[in-house]
């Protein structure tokens, strides 16, 4: 795993320290920041695949430095949170965050989540693709699957990895109709619980990307009581 670089930003220096400890137990190289301002200027002179964020932090908290980070990078990010509520989890993924932790956290699952975030981000190959890939071809949309870039007539339009990738398994199978569950296990890789918010901000977030009025979507569409689909046009 040499150069797998995981970003932890806490300002609670002991949870940064064990949570550092146990990426590297697991051979990934852990860099640690302390506000959200710090975590911005190791972003400007570091390649890292993953962030772990904290939200409650000083001089910039977690979700205000998630949306400076959604502006130039598209690096998977695991939020982290003492508060449990679905609004905080909620605004966390409709900003832009990848997936949620919230703390006390279980030392496996955290790991079992950053392993997924860094083999997706790993599999979409972000960086230095050819421009020459598959094309999957739905109206105007137009998916690269070799260079994973999506073009909305054909305009480039930035998406985050998971978004990436629920557009992509929507666009291959136009028509098909998935349920938040289908979806999460197919994107995510792990077993689906409770997990209608966590596909619907995304689903949401997309929407926003390619739908001239997301309150009429043309493309991505909901089968109300059974789930979402990209029509086939």
């Amino acid at each position: 795993m040499d150069n797998i670089r995981v970003l932890v930003v806490d300002d609670d220096k002991e949870i940064a320290a064990a949570i550092s400890k146990l990426l590297r137990l697991e051979g990934y190289e852990a860099i640690e920041a302390h506000t959200g301002k710090e975590a911005l200027d190791r972003l400007k002179d570091e390649e890292f695949k993953l962030i772990i964020m904290d939200i409650m932090m000083p001089e910039l908290d977690g979700l205000s430095a998630t949306i400076r980070i959604r502006d130039k990078w598209n690096i998977p990010i695991i939020m982290l949170s003492a508060k449990s509520e679905d609004t905080d989890k909620i605004l966390g993924l409709s900003i832009g965050a990848d997936d949620y932790v919230t703390k006390p956290f279980n030392p496996q699952e955290l790991m079992a989540r950053v392993k997924s975030q860094i083999r997706r981000f790993t599999t979409l190959g972000a960086q230095g693709q050819s421009r020459n890939g598959t094309m999957i071809v739905v109206g105007g949309l137009t998916l690269n699957t070799e260079a994973k870039e999506l073009f909305v007539d054909g305009e480039a339009t930035r998406l985050t990895p998971t978004e990436y990738r629920i557009i992509e398994l929507l666009m291959r199978n136009a028509g098909v109709v998935y349920s938040a569950d289908q979806i999460y296990e197919r994107v995510w890789e792990e077993q689906p619980y409770s997990v209608e918010n966590t596909v619907m901000v995304h689903i949401r977030r997309i929407r926003e990307k390619i739908e001239i009025n997301p309150r009429e979507p043309k493309y991505l569409k909901v089968v109300w009581g059974i789930g979402y689909k990209i029509e086939k046009l």
